[in-house]
């Protein structure tokens, strides 16, 4: 799997709030679990956490511990 790296253009928005990035403290996120397709900017964390809750993007992502087996994550 291979993805070529690139500065977004200096008037790139923020996917959830339409802030500009580069005023802020910009992340770039890629789901590479489907051909790691167009990055999606987020100028902080915190719009990057609001956009996973309301998208339900974190729903049955997580490990459950159970005592009772071997080998959780």
């Amino acid at each position: 799997m291979s993805t070529t790296v690139s500065t977004p253009d200096v008037d790139e928005t923020c996917v959830y709030c339409e802030s500009r990035i580069f005023d802020h403290d910009p992340i770039c996120v890629r789901d590479c679990d489907d051909d790691c397709g167009s990055p999606l900017y987020f100028c902080n964390y915190a719009c990057l956490s609001a956009y996973m809750d309301e998208n339900d993007l974190t729903t049955g992502d997580a490990c459950e511990w159970n005592p009772d087996e071997n080998g959780c994550c």
